[in-house]
């Protein structure tokens, strides 16, 4: 990776993190969960409207560090017109781009913007922080009732 590509990530990084989208609780939101990362203090809640299996609206609210932040707020602007299916595909992978699964060491899975996060593996502490708003729009997703923890 260039050093000016290094840079350009690294800015809409801070941007996502300092000005984040959707951070809100959707009106008439019909799923919702909770994470936390006990290790660095993030906490977080991920609300979806779901409406025919497409994921009309999505937001968070919580604290966290810049890049749990910027993840959440990129994450809700990419499920939004998501079909549930296409939204699991997505978290897919993510999460192969950051646990580095040997088949994406040559070529990122197309995610667009969110391969941003594809420096973060090379942090292996700061991967949990990156998918942690991911685990836990899954939970949403499954509709599963118990807070997410990355631990």
């Amino acid at each position: 990776m260039t050093a000016d590509l290094r840079d350009l990530y690294q800015e809409l990084i801070l941007d996502h993190s300092r000005n984040p989208r959707n951070h809100r609780a959707p009106e008439a939101s019909n799923r919702r969960a909770d994470g936390y990362n006990p290790l660095c203090g993030d906490k977080i809640t991920v609300y979806l409207r779901i409406e025919r299996q497409v994921v009309v609206d999505a937001g968070f609210e919580g604290t966290g560090c810049a890049i749990s932040t910027a993840s959440a707020s990129m994450m809700t602007e990419s499920l939004k017109g998501k079909t549930l299916a296409e939204a699991e595909a997505l978290f897919g992978k993510f999460h192969d781009l950051l646990t580095g699964k040997p088949e994406n060491q040559g070529s990122p899975p197309d995610l667009g913007k969110l391969a941003v996060f594809g420096g973060v593996r090379e942090f292996p502490i700061r991967v949990k922080c990156a998918t942690l708003a991911w685990h836990t729009v899954r939970a949403a997703l499954d509709q599963k009732p118990e807070p997410v923890t990355t631990e």
